[in-house]
């Protein structure tokens, strides 16, 4: 296990407010099907691991219902709540986004939210919906509960249209992105808009896509800068500006994560990794709504 006290470093958004580039996740292998019912102390007590070993940027959502369990271990961490980046999400009760904040800050006992995303865009059947949602969302941010707004799962065409009629732009879209979902241009497109990314599933490229054509790439890699491949995966989004969320429940493999501040790639690396990404197509989230060969 890494030994490192080093801090994440931040990415400033496009209005002010910085995050941290490394996120820890509730979601994925945390999700439970109700909020319902006892408190998942095992969930807890990840995200008070998580939070000692440094993670600051809490990754949650409505629709994971572990929203309850994060408010219990940011309270139970002792870390002051200014020095945490809490992100939630609205899905479930979208057609109704002031009343979602207010449940969502009540589970998670917390008077604020740093980052409040509209978690998918597929809740809507016209432009008028996405524009509707993101007028609500400006209300969200002018009443003080979430210090910066944004997206998830967003391409294109939903930023045209929010874009259209905003009057504050999302600070950032946080979709799957890895080597083998790059989304076709999405990333310069929101670069030039002055919207960031978040990825989440950066590590699909070392596990639930194995085998693929950056294999060998990340291997040498990993052997050059005396890291695991998971570690190159989580580095190759941080040297293009792009937050990376993950998550576990093994301190080891946390601890690990970390040396992700320790070092660098270059850019002809990055470049390297990207262009054989090319080569595969991989997605693991939200099949449902796209082509099987659909790389949007």
């Amino acid at each position: 296990m890494a030994e490192l006290a080093t801090e994440i470093p931040s990415l400033k958004l496009n209005d002010g407010t910085s995050i941290p580039l490394i996120g820890y996740g509730t979601g994925t292998a945390w999700y439970k099907s109700s909020g319902d019912g006892e408190i998942d102390r095992p969930l807890v007590d990840a995200i008070k691991m998580a939070i000692k070993l440094g993670y600051y940027h809490l990754d949650g959502a409505e629709v994971y219902n572990t929203e309850r369990e994060l408010g219990v271990a940011i309270k139970e961490s002792g870390v002051s709540r200014e020095k945490l980046f809490v992100t939630t999400k609205v899905m479930t009760n979208i057609k109704d986004i002031p009343s979602a904040i207010d449940t969502s800050l009540k589970k998670l006992g917390l008077g604020h939210v740093d980052l409040y995303l509209i978690h998918s865009p597929f809740f809507a059947s016209s432009d008028e919906e996405l524009q509707s949602a993101w007028a609500e969302m400006e209300s969200v941010k002018k009443s003080g509960k979430a210090k910066s707004i944004g997206v998830s799962n967003y391409l294109k065409s939903h930023f045209e249209a929010t874009l259209a009629t905003a009057n504050i732009p999302p600070s950032i879209n946080q979709t799957e992105y890895h080597p083998y979902l790059q989304h076709e241009g999405l990333l310069p497109y929101q670069t030039s808009k002055g919207i960031a990314m978040a990825a989440y599933g950066p590590l699909s490229v070392v596990t639930k896509a194995k085998p693929g054509p950056c294999d060998d790439l990340l291997a040498e890699l990993a052997r050059k800068y005396y890291v695991s491949e998971g570690e190159i995966a989580l580095r190759w989004c941080i040297d293009q500006g792009v937050v990376a969320v993950t998550t576990s429940s093994k301190e080891e493999r946390l601890s690990d994560f970390l040396r992700t501040t320790t070092f660098r790639l270059t850019p002809k690396e990055v470049e390297q990794l990207s262009e054989a990404g090319k080569e595969k197509h991989f997605r693991g989230f939200w099949q449902a709504k796209f082509d099987a060969n659909d790389r949007s």
